[in-house]
């Protein structure tokens, strides 16, 4: 008579499962701090994020600007639909 064997926990017939999970992490925290560190590097000492917004702000007004009729009736829509957010002065910024 053969001896019992419990089978083993991966498998039923005693090898392991290679359908199971195998967990672990990746610590991507000094990666993420170097990059950081080398773009504001690169940005230089310079750099102004709040004069940078109103530029982008600037850049914005002057893109809704001096639309025609069919370029204001699309903005309108885009607005409507909540595609593109309000600008001041209606999409009508002067140039």
């Amino acid at each position: 008579m053969a001896p019992h064997r419990e089978p083993h926990p991966d498998g039923p017939d005693g090898t392991p499962d290679s359908r199971a999970l195998v967990g672990f992490d990746l610590d991507f925290s000094a990666h993420e701090m170097l990059r950081r560190a080398q773009v504001l590097a690169a940005l230089g000492p310079d750099w102004d994020p709040v004069e940078v917004m109103r530029g982008e702000e600037e850049a914005y007004d002057l893109l809704y600007s001096g639309l025609d009729p069919e370029q204001q009736r699309v903005y309108e829509e885009l607005v409507a639909a909540g595609v593109l957010p309000r600008r001041e002065g209606g999409g009508r910024a002067a140039a």
